[in-house]
């Protein structure tokens, strides 16, 4: 079995009032859907289903001026999406930020890294019963 990362990683997540958020979920569900050029495929890779990937994606495509991904239509092998210029400068620009992000307190995770009491599988804590 593969041992576990256990090193400590910064997680960024962009919030935009009132209810809007953008994060490392979408932004893989953007790199999933350039890479397999389907929505519903990209939604699979990431265990969810088709319904849940493109709320996400109608989410995305709502927050900006610009959409992140368009649907291509037709075919022999039918339709599919793919990511707009802006889509792909979304992902872009979330990446170079999770990098400034990391870089920027890279310090303070080393000491927490070091201040961290040895990383085990934490035992659930028995259970009584009543009376």
């Amino acid at each position: 079995m593969p041992k576990a990362d256990t090193k400590l990683r910064p997680v960024l997540r962009i919030d935009f009032p009132p209810e809007d958020r953008l994060g490392r979920g979408k932004i893989l569900l953007l790199e999933l859907i350039r890479e397999t050029g389907s929505i519903s495929a990209a939604g699979r890779a990431m265990d969810m289903s088709y319904r849940r990937a493109w709320l996400l994606v109608d989410a995305l495509n709502r927050m900006f001026s610009e959409p992140a991904v368009e649907s291509q239509r037709g075919g022999r092998q039918g339709g599919g999406a793919a990511l707009t210029a802006f889509g792909e400068a979304l992902i872009e620009r979330f990446r170079t930020m999770e990098e400034k992000a990391r870089a920027a307190i890279s310090d303070d995770l080393g000491w927490l890294e070091a201040a961290r009491a040895d990383v085990t599988p934490r035992q659930p804590l028995p259970t009584r019963g009543r009376g």
